[in-house]
């Protein structure tokens, strides 16, 4: 046999006995994946047979929860069956499944899943129920029946924590092992709608009632300011301890997604938080007065206060609604207390009293000012802040005899009525002029008022015939403003250098009325018994 004969013998025969082989890997290669997917079968099969011997052993008939006592050591098996249905489903979807024994695993582990998620459904529903009445601080049993009782509420509140850490936890696990079998959707709706729940109700109980701006204008100022101070007291515990607390329960049960713990979040809070903050907007426009000021200045002072939290806890987008009502009621608050200065500062100045005070003695007027600028001494601080967009100064710069003592004067000739009248003619209300800034325009801004006052008693000093009766009305009027000034904070906004200047004013004023009425004494004596006191002097 030749060479080429040969070659093509060897040829065809390892070609034949390649052939063979390869059809023998391919029968053993079925054989091993018909017995891995019948493996696979058996263990899924196996898998649901022991989910639903746990699904069954809790239906919705049992009373008991999974995470109380006597169910929790079957909690953990109970979410380790779900999650393997869920698993199951999904293996039944696959392709390599026998199609014959897909359908009935499929439908057999989708019908357990469904019935695993109803009972976890209803084990939500508790754990959020127990969750909220441990930890909330309002329940009558640890407060009063009427208004909450804000410091038992705070007692309650850490007493609970542990146990609240444990509630998380299952609230958590059930939450995490429905949204991962596909129920996100029902798990957040049952979420949602207890956590709302709760946190309207806690808002009641906190003494909070949902105005509208008609019934805030029907309402008395006794009223009013009661309702007021149900709010500067509720608002705190609302924002950092209720919100704040629906934050870290929405991080902790739905740290898995941030979308989901935001939309939970926005969700339950967002009506609540902005229904608060708008009554501060709302009582800012209601009638203004001077005696409202105060509260209005209250109110500044919560919104700003708690404007940090407000920031950091709604800074989602879905929440930016509740930032701008904060800020709306702020800037509302800043309109108002400005506004309200402006009509103090009119009402002084308006006063048409024509009464004269017996003996010269302190004027009503004088003590409703002082008094009221003793008042909002208080709240110099806030003041700054209020006008910090601004920088006050006089409509014109204070006159210097408004800080040193005055010359001799008679105020019926009109000559000391004169030099504070006269400096304020043609200026307007103090909101026709920019605002205090810094704290020293604050004391420009209370030194004018003062002005104002002063202004207004050399004009009532004129009523008086009697001159030396008009400086005596002056001289106790302007020693009992100095006196309220020392008394209070007023001294450290006016200074001390105010002080003296007045107290010299008022003294100035007292030593011309008594030399003004000694001179009358002087003129009623007789001639010869006036020589001969003055020989006897002599």
């Amino acid at each position: 046999m030749t060479w080429k004969g040969l070659r093509g013998l060897l040829k065809s025969s390892s070609s034949k006995q390649d052939s063979h082989q390869i059809r023998h890997y391919h029968r053993f290669r079925r054989h091993r994946v018909h017995s891995a997917a019948g493996a696979m079968d058996r263990t899924m099969e196996e898998n649901i047979a022991a989910a639903e011997e746990v699904v069954n052993q809790w239906g919705l008939e049992v009373d008991a929860s999974l995470f109380s006592g006597s169910g929790r050591a079957d909690s953990e098996r109970f979410l380790r069956a779900a999650g393997d249905l869920h698993r199951s489903m999904l293996f039944c979807s696959s392709p390599s499944v026998d199609p014959a024994a897909r359908s009935a695993s499929l439908l057999h582990a989708h019908s357990l899943l469904s019935a695993a998620m109803r009972r976890l459904e209803r084990e939500l529903h508790l754990l959020l129920s127990a969750h909220g009445q441990r930890l909330n601080p309002f329940d009558p049993l640890h407060s009063s029946s009427n208004v909450s009782n804000f410091e038992d509420a705070t007692q309650s509140l850490t007493q609970v924590e542990n146990a609240s850490d444990v509630d998380t936890a299952d609230i958590r696990a059930v939450a995490e092992t429905m949204i991962s079998a596909g129920y996100g959707v029902e798990c957040v709706r049952l979420y949602k709608t207890m956590r709302k729940s709760f946190v309207d109700e806690s808002v009641r109980r906190l003494g909070f009632e949902r105005l509208t701006q008609s019934q805030i204008q029907k309402f008395e100022w006794e009223a009013l300011e009661s309702k007021i101070r149900d709010w500067l007291a509720a608002a705190p515990v609302a924002f950092r301890r209720l919100f704040s607390g629906e934050r870290l329960l929405c991080d902790s049960v739905f740290a898995c997604s941030d979308s989901v713990r935001e939309s939970c979040f926005a969700d339950v809070t967002r009506d609540a938080a902005a229904q608060f903050l708008n009554f501060p907007e709302l009582v800012a426009r209601s009638k203004r007065s001077p005696e409202k000021l105060f509260r209005i200045l209250d109110l500044h002072n919560a919104v700003a206060e708690l404007w940090p939290d407000i920031e950091s806890m709604f800074r989602f987008e879905s929440t930016a609604a509740i930032r701008k009502q904060a800020v709306n009621s702020l800037l509302r608050l800043i309109e108002v207390a400005r506004s309200s200065l402006a009509d103090f500062e009119a009402a002084i100045q308006r006063d048409a009293s024509r009464s004269l005070i017996t003996g010269g003695d302190v004027h009503p007027l004088t003590r409703y000012v002082m008094n009221y600028l003793v008042f909002l001494a208080n709240y110099h601080q806030t003041l700054a802040d209020i006008f910090a967009d601004l920088a006050f100064e006089p409509p014109s710069p204070l006159p210097e005899s408004f800080f040193d003592a005055p010359e001799v004067a008679t105020p019926s000739s009109s000559s000391s009525s004169s030099a504070s009248t006269t400096s304020l003619e043609g200026r307007g209300p103090l909101s026709s002029f920019p605002s205090a800034a810094a704290p020293g325009s604050i004391s420009v801004l209370i030194a004018w008022l003062v002005l104002v006052l002063i202004c207004k008693l050399d004009v009532k000093a004129e009523l008086y015939r009697d001159v030396a009766l008009s400086y005596l009305f002056l001289a106790n009027n302007i020693q009992f403003i100095v006196r309220k000034v020392k008394e209070s904070k007023l001294r450290l906004l006016l200074g001390d250098s105010w002080v003296a200047r007045h107290e010299a004013k008022a003294r100035h004023h007292a030593a011309s009325s008594e030399r003004l009425a000694w001179g009358k004494v002087a003129v009623t004596v007789p001639a010869d018994t006036s020589a001969e006191l003055n020989a006897r002097e002599a």
